[in-house]
């Protein structure tokens, strides 16, 4: 489990370091699960330099994210993960506001097996994210997302655990 862990945040400070030769983005959220906990995450975004469909209505586009999640819980069942996933943006046409909405599918390495009455049943999990939001002039953003975890059945229990939350994303 500690080789995991090291191994994704070696992970996390390269893509961190390759993320600040392009173009990169900072994110703080705010969230809660289904069971209560309180969740910090802090992220990086780098954004693609590809659109699609691009019309008068708006168009696909994306970013890579790399994120910190700190899971608040009681004593026994604090918890620590590290999630990287390629996201999938429509952005809406906009003179200084843009709403979006946008969905992606991803990987995690949690620190325990357990986040509150959850048994994840191993440190991998997918992330799954869909959610909406505000981008205006300048590169700022704001947004809410439902991010769900889970191993996909590789392993039992499959609990999994859901996260909602509150993001702010700005230019660095």
């Amino acid at each position: 489990m500690k080789k995991l862990l090291c191994l994704a945040a070696v992970a996390a400070v390269t893509l961190g370091q390759s993320f600040t030769t392009q173009a990169a983005d900072l994110s703080f959220a705010l969230g809660q699960t289904g069971d209560s906990t309180m969740t910090y995450r802090f992220g990086l975004q780098s954004n693609w330099d590809t659109s699609w469909w691009q019309t008068s209505v708006g168009r696909l586009t994306g970013y890579w994210d790399a994120g910190y999640t700190y899971w608040d819980g009681d004593e026994t069942s604090s918890n620590h993960s590290l999630s990287f996933a390629p996201v999938f943006v429509y952005e809406f046409a906009g003179e200084s506001v843009k709403p979006f909405i946008e969905a992606g599918i991803g990987i995690a390495a949690f620190a325990s097996t357990e986040v509150e009455d959850n048994r994840l049943g191993s440190s991998f999990q997918f992330e799954d994210r869909i959610g909406f939001g505000l981008r205006f002039a300048g590169g700022h953003e704001i947004g809410v997302r439902a991010i769900h975890y889970s191993n996909a059945g590789l392993q039992t229990p499959n609990d999994g655990v859901e996260n909602y939350t509150l993001h702010y994303r700005m230019p660095l």
